[in-house]
């Protein structure tokens, strides 16, 4: 059973993680989510978290922050994962408890057998505070992101740091990425 959001809670205390949510109405979308944050004080950077799969059936989380341009076939080519398509809702459900609207890295609690490759841009990382749903999207928790990396790691999930812009520039200029995007 997927854990809801007062485990997720629970979990962020027992790990000494401080965090701050705010209630809002549902966010489906970046844009509806850009449009919310007016009305409502929520400071740090906003992300978007993509749940990717590949005809291999190897599933990834990309977190990065909502502007973050996603080169799909170049970040394919650089994991070595070849094309990339998006997971199903199904396939999201099961695997990390969550709907569609609702994708964040706090849905790695769900992912016990760790079968999610987690990938995080950089950009990301250099935020005072980032922004996610709690598992449902009609709240935004804002955390630190060294915080993030711990909530990760102790769910026994090994991130990867990738430069997104730079593997963007990368394939723009070039077939093959330099190797200064890989982690």
């Amino acid at each position: 059973m997927a854990a809801a959001r007062e485990d997720l809670f629970e979990r962020l205390t027992a790990l000494g993680i401080e965090t701050n949510t705010v209630e809002h109405e549902a966010f489906m979308t970046v844009e509806e989510a850009k449009a919310g944050r007016i009305a409502h004080d929520m400071p740090g950077g906003h992300c978007k978290t993509l749940f990717l799969k590949n005809k291999k059936g190897d599933l990834f989380l990309l977190v990065a922050l909502e502007d973050a341009a996603v080169n799909l076939k170049a970040l394919g080519k650089a994991l070595e994962a070849g094309r990339l398509s998006f997971g199903s809702p199904e396939l999201l459900l099961e695997t990390l408890g969550v709907t569609p609207g609702s994708v964040t890295p706090f849905a790695l609690i769900n992912d016990d057998q760790q079968k999610v490759r987690v990938l995080l841009d950089r950009a990301l990382l250099e935020a005072d505070l980032v922004n996610f749903h709690p598992l449902e999207n009609t709240a935004t928790t804002a955390i630190q992101p060294g915080d993030l990396m711990a909530f990760i790691v102790k769910g026994g999930h090994t991130p990867e740091i990738w430069d997104l812009a730079e593997l963007n520039q990368a394939s723009s200029s070039s077939d093959t990425p330099s190797d200064a995007v890989r982690p």
